[in-house]
């Protein structure tokens, strides 16, 4: 029993920030969701208590919006000083489960979920909130035509929070926006990606970005790699138009809606047969809000990028919603003790009026202006005279005209830590130095061949960079060099695609080192492709363990980018 009144019976799903039961409402005799708050691990008290307000605050905001398209939010309940979210509970299954069970939407469907998200997000967009999680998960179809979105803001709220303060990210990779996912802010724009990548997934049947389930491979194709084109259709040109890298050249959810219509021919009704809400072997499903495909990425910021992200962060408080007052799970400041007397009464003469002329007043403003620059330009000239210096400003530097830097000052590099092994396993610490100010990243990674890993990569602050260090366990245990993994290197991409220079034994004998070419998007340059990305990789041999060190770049950037791998590789020191 929560709050005194509501029943929790089931769970509906389970996810990283939270568990949604199937409850009821003793008080009030109805079915009702319950959404239980959960604080990722690792977070100090003061800071949980900070996410408990800010995901308070912004279930008041939420609490505003009464949209047919928009999951009802009832209450907040406390239990045990635990926030839980009361919510409709809507009989429906999510989108998600609808693709998984019964393949891509028609025209018609996809349309009448198009207008029924952008409509929900363009209600809360107006009202100040992003929805920051807009995916398949997060959309409910109902047996009756309704088309709802839910999970409003709170995912949003908790994950900005978490990235700034504690270096942990939230987000669903296969649906971010790519300026979120290279650490940008949150802007409503951000909902206008997710609801491209969510139509994508409708009319394909698949998201638009996947790697194999890794989260931190499909965070960099987001980033990094050009964006996919939905086959062609009607819903084509709307798509592309939403899922554009640059925010501001996105459509408006009015021009969504507008495009649209057009092609929902019948009603939400008529387009969700009673087949969509079974599930392949004929049982009858009504899943409420799914587990969602959320994903923790732990991260680690420097001292100083720390500081920056926090700073960043008060001063996107905007994007809360206005202060409501007093919340619940805090300690209120003590009241201000209140004066012992009376303040004196002091008696403020009128001002005087001025009887200066207009022309006057004019001539006093044009001779205060000329002191001022005056002093300016004497106080600038003393300190260049001073320091040494010309009094002429430097010759102007020639621009570039390419599209990115070509090559970028080598950065200063800052001794860190990391453990690079999965789960339960032994071993796998290691000792390098990274570019100062470059994000870390911990991630599960698995492959078929050589089984599960843990990938540590670290990624420059335009996300354009990358460091990576990854140890396969035991693989010399199986395998008699490391030919094995360069030969299933090469197998895993395209031949046009991906070029390989090398390999060629490390100094010390206990490795290889090799570097190789890989397109962004199609085939490399020479077969006709567009960019390409380089990376220099060293296999090194630990024990029985096999050791990947790897920078990845542009390859307008190769030059600097080996220069960083250098200096890196130099300094990796490894455990069996």
């Amino acid at each position: 029993m929560v709050a005194g009144r509501y029943r929790l019976r089931s769970v509906l799903g389970s996810g990283s920030m939270g568990t949604v039961w199937s409850a009821y409402d003793e008080f009030l005799h109805r079915q009702v969701a319950v959404k239980e708050m959960k604080v990722p691990p690792g977070i100090p008290a003061s800071q949980a208590d900070e996410l408990r307000e800010r995901t308070l605050r912004e279930a008041r905001a939420i609490a505003v919006l009464s949209h047919p398209n928009v999951i009802i939010l009832h209450d907040v309940a406390r239990e045990d000083d635990q926030p839980f979210v009361v919510m409709e509970l809507l009989p429906s299954r999510s989108l998600a489960h609808i693709l998984r069970d019964h393949g891509p939407l028609t025209v018609g469907q996809a349309a009448a979920v198009g207008i029924a998200v952008a409509s929900a997000l363009e209600a809360a967009h107006a009202a100040g909130i992003t929805h920051r999680d807009v995916k398949p998960g997060n959309v409910l179809v109902a047996s009756d035509g309704r088309i709802k979105l839910t999970d409003f803001g709170i995912a949003r709220n908790v994950s900005e929070a978490t990235m700034t303060r504690t270096g942990i990210m939230l987000g669903s990779p296969a649906y971010i926006a790519p300026e979120v996912a290279s650490g940008g802010a949150v802007t409503p724009a951000a909902d206008l990606w997710g609801l491209g990548a969510t139509l994508f997934a409708a009319v394909e049947g698949a998201p638009p970005y996947d790697a194999d389930g890794d989260p931190l491979e499909t965070v960099g194709k987001v980033v990094n790699g050009k964006v996919p084109k939905p086959k062609a259709g009607p819903l084509a040109d709307v798509i592309s138009a939403l899922m554009t890298k640059e925010p501001g050249r996105r459509i408006t959810l009015r021009d969504v809606r507008h495009r649209l219509y057009p092609l929902q021919t019948k009603t939400p009704l008529d387009l969700f047969g009673p087949e969509l809400f079974h599930t392949p072997d004929g049982k009858k499903t009504s899943a409420q809000p799914d587990a969602t495909d959320t994903q923790v990425i732990k991260t680690v910021l420097p001292d100083k990028a720390t500081d920056k992200a926090e700073k960043q962060a008060e001063g996107s408080s905007s994007e809360l919603a206005a202060d409501p007052g007093p919340l619940p799970f805090l300690r209120p400041p003590a009241p201000a003790p209140a004066p012992a007397t009376d303040p004196p009464t002091v008696f403020v003469p009128p001002p005087r009026v001025s009887r200066r002329s207009a022309t006057a007043t004019a001539v006093l403003v044009a001779i205060a202006i000329l002191l001022f620059l005056l002093a300016a330009g004497g106080g600038f000239a003393l300190a260049r005279t001073v320091g040494g210096q010309s009094l002429f400003p430097p010759a102007a530097v020639p621009r570039s005209t390419s599209n990115g830097p070509t090559d970028v000052p080598p950065p200063s590099l800052v001794q860190q830590s990391g453990d690079a092994s999965y789960a339960t396993g032994n071993g796998g610490q290691f000792g390098l130095a990274v570019p100062q100010g470059w994000q870390k990243f911990v991630a599960p990674h698995t492959t078929t061949k050589f089984g599960a890993s843990t990938a540590v990569q670290y990624v420059s602050p335009d996300g354009r960079r990358s460091l990576r260090v990854e140890r396969l366990a035991k693989y010399f245990a199986e395998f008699p060099d490391d030919g094995e993994y360069i030969t299933w290197l090469k197998g895993s991409y395209p031949a046009n695609a991906f070029a390989l220079f090398g390999p060629s034994p490390l100094p010390d004998g206990k490795g290889t080192t090799l570097t190789y070419r890989l397109a962004e998007g199609g085939a490399l340059p020479e077969s006709g492709g567009g960019g390409t990305r380089v990376t220099f990789m060293n296999l090194i041999q630990a024990g029985t363990s096999l050791w990947l060190l790897s920078v990845t770049v542009p390859a307008e950037q190769e030059s600097s980018g080996q220069d960083v791998f250098d200096r890196v590789a130099k300094t990796l020191s490894v455990s069996d």
